[in-house]
């Protein structure tokens, strides 16, 4: 018996000068985007908590983990989140070119982090809600859940303007 050919399948139409690929060339690709696109994700959600961790007073990760403090585990997760958004609106954006959308990625997943940091301390400063007061209190407050929305909101509007 002789093995079936793997179907093609056409991306672009000949008269156009666009190449038959396989399928297995399609989900090869496919699978490359969807890794690179990950990775870059996770580096930039790894550059988020660190950028968050310097602008929060203690150690994050300690302040998480070991005093389970409510105030540090929201503000970090609105960040991540809102870091999230802008990296799946620049993949969105990137109109399947993955070079040039994973470049627009980076550049867009850290200018979105750095708009973030700087949006958290102006709002500190003209809200009067201290990250650094809010950060000591042991049970959730209503300023950490304020500055949640903040970030998240804006973590949005990024996420639109790379759109």
């Amino acid at each position: 018996m002789s093995p079936t050919p793997i179907p093609t399948v056409t991306l672009l139409p000949p008269a156009t000068g666009g190449e038959a690929l396989s399928l297995a060339e399609i989900l090869g690709r496919g699978a490359l985007a969807i890794a690179s696109y990950a990775a870059l994700g996770v580096i930039l959600l790894i550059i988020g908590f660190y950028v968050i961790d310097m602008a929060i007073p203690g150690k994050l990760s300690r302040l998480i983990r070991e005093e389970r403090n409510p105030n540090a585990t929201l503000l970090a997760c609105s960040g991540l989140a809102a870091v999230g958004l802008i990296v799946a609106a620049s993949i969105w954006s990137s109109g399947g070119a993955l070079q040039e959308g994973l470049l627009a990625t980076l550049v867009f997943g850290l200018v979105g982090i750095a708009v973030q940091t700087v949006a958290m301390i102006a709002f500190d400063r003209v809200a009067g809600i201290s990250v650094r007061d809010l950060v000591k209190e042991p049970e959730l407050q209503p300023g950490a859940r304020l500055l949640s929305v903040t970030h998240l909101a804006i973590g949005l509007i990024t996420a639109v303007a790379v759109v």
